[in-house]
């Protein structure tokens, strides 16, 4: 961003600069990035590309809040490459779930994945694992402790800390009913889809 005027210039870097330390600041950044055209995002991530290694700011910071939002597959590894070794990863290392059943045995379920300090990005489900996916609402950016806890109710269903195993094991029956019926996986899950691919491709006999 090196032609645009100074003092526009120095507002982009005071509001990078918040975003290693600001939730607001951050949540923010997610939802402007996602309202962006394919032209806007890469525009953004080569200003990023510039003007992110004359800052202080941890490169997971700057770039964290872009990838909860981003379902373009390029875009996706520019942003890892972006951030280098500081790159989040949503692993069963890391990912908790809580879980309820509804009473047509329906699921209602919800991934929490950390982002970077204490920002997680959180995924609910309501699926069947013959059926597929009712609705997938992504979370893109918030404070972890923000979240629902064990105990608490979402659309009426008590919602219980459940194995993250067994939630990848009926969420992968979901996307395979869900693809048997001609249906697409919603974009997303695609921040997820590590998850997922280990048990699918087991399944499938691929």
């Amino acid at each position: 961003m090196s032609d645009v005027e100074p003092r526009i210039l120095a507002a982009w870097q005071e509001w990078l600069n918040a975003l290693g330390s600001d939730p607001e600041a951050a949540i923010a950044a997610a939802h402007v990035y996602g309202a962006l055209s394919d032209e806007g995002r890469d525009a953004w991530l080569a200003a990023l590309e510039e003007d992110g290694p004359k800052l202080g700011v941890p490169k997971v910071a700057l770039y964290a809040p872009l990838l909860s939002v981003e379902t373009d597959v390029e875009r996706i590894e520019r942003i890892r490459a972006g951030m280098g070794a500081e790159a989040p990863l949503t692993s069963t290392r890391h990912t908790t779930a809580l879980r309820g059943v509804t009473k047509d045995a329906s699921r209602i379920a919800m991934l929490v994945a950390p982002l970077y300090a204490d920002f997680v990005q959180v995924l609910w489900y309501r699926y069947s694992t013959h059926v597929g996916f009712d609705w997938v609402r992504l979370d893109p950016i918030q404070r972890r402790a923000g979240t629902p806890m064990p105990g608490d109710r979402a659309e009426g269903v008590v919602l219980e800390a459940t194995p993250l195993k067994i939630v990848v094991e009926e969420l992968a029956l979901a996307i395979l009913a869900q693809r048997r019926r001609g249906h697409e996986i919603p974009s997303s899950m695609v921040g997820f889809a590590n998850l997922f691919d280990a048990k699918i491709d087991a399944d499938t006999g691929s």
